[in-house]
């Protein structure tokens, strides 16, 4: 009876960690993020008042200063997930509702198709005040193509970082991966980018971030691949893009994701990026034009896309979690 009752509980858990992750990327596509009170944005406050009592120039003030800000949230998940032990209707609502904090789909969806009016219409002003939302590029002399190709490699990127990652790591850990990969995302967000402050200092989020999207970047490149006819894109073509250029990006994951999308739409990414005091000249990635917003409009689909197919294998992959068998007899 004791073997019983141990494999009703992790039955329970599973399922519960299961429901939840659907039912938080269904909070975030039906809600999008908290307008006030976003709890992301709290633990970034939190971790620039860290960041003012531990940073030095060097590395290991990084780690150490890496290990706190992860760590936090990570055992954070790890008391939640105690706590709801053996109880799958609290197991359940603390996964959806910690789902919900960590994914970004529904917001940005919107901000490329918010960008993708604004090049409709003609407002180039209009979208260079809006481009920061998505990414950390200077826009003041970006044209309309330029402006596209912006948007499009952000939500490329965005949709593993904000959608595809975080759900792969609920589904490995449950609430202790979906806070502790929010966490080293919004660090290497952060500190991660070259910079004279951070060069040394932001390394190990950035190379914590690089590690923790493995494997989310790939299944992102290879979901884009695979939903390519949703944008009237073709497969072939969109794996032959893929299998070419990935390792062409500066980056271990973002050129999975980004070549991936420029063969799913037909067009051609990378080129000179202009960031405040220093620009990065990148590979191009694809073969077709140069983006515009109709080409926005169908990444932003193709992001959606792969994000219902993400939750879904999320989802089945938390349920098939291996149980953990205890190691003595419990009860008689």
């Amino acid at each position: 009876m004791g073997w019983l009752a141990v494999d009703r509980v992790a039955l329970g858990g599973r399922v519960a960690d299961a429901a939840g992750l659907l039912a938080g990327y269904g909070l975030d596509a039906l809600l999008g993020d908290p307008r006030r009170f976003h709890p992301v944005a709290g633990f970034g406050t939190l971790a620039q008042r860290l960041e003012r009592r531990v940073y030095r120039d060097n590395r290991r003030a990084g780690a150490a200063y890496t290990l706190i800000a992860v760590g936090a949230p990570a055992a954070l998940g790890v008391a939640a997930a105690l706590a709801t032990r053996g109880h799958p209707v609290s197991r359940f609502v603390v996964t959806a509702a910690a789902t919900w904090t960590v994914l970004g789909g529904r917001t940005l969806r919107a901000e490329g198709r918010r960008m993708a009016g604004y090049l409709r219409g003609g407002d180039l002003p209009g979208a260079r005040g809006r481009l920061n939302y998505l990414c950390g590029r200077d826009p003041a002399a970006l044209d309309e193509a330029e402006l596209a190709r912006a948007t499009v490699e952000s939500v490329a990127e965005n949709t593993s970082d904000a959608v595809v990652a975080p759900l792969w790591w609920g589904a490995v850990a449950g609430v202790p991966g979906l806070l502790a990969y929010r966490a080293a995302n919004t660090l290497d967000a952060m500190v991660g980018h070259r910079s004279a402050r951070y060069a040394r200092f932001g390394t190990p989020a950035a190379r914590l971030d690089d590690v923790l999207n493995l494997g989310p970047a790939r299944l992102t490149a290879l979901l884009t691949v695979a939903a390519a006819p949703q944008v009237r894109g073709r497969r072939a073509e969109a794996l032959r893009v893929w299998r070419r250029d990935r390792a062409d990006h500066p980056s271990p994951n973002a050129g999975q994701c980004e070549s991936a999308m420029a063969g799913a739409l037909g067009v051609r990414l990378g080129g000179r990026n202009v960031y405040f005091g220093r620009s990065e000249t990148r590979p191009y990635l694809g073969d077709g034009p140069r983006p515009d917003f109709r080409h926005i409009s169908r990444a932003a689909k193709l992001s959606g896309t792969v994000g219902l197919a993400s939750v879904a294998l999320a989802a089945a992959a938390a349920f098939a979690r291996p149980r953990r068998r205890p190691r003595a007899v419990v009860g008689r």
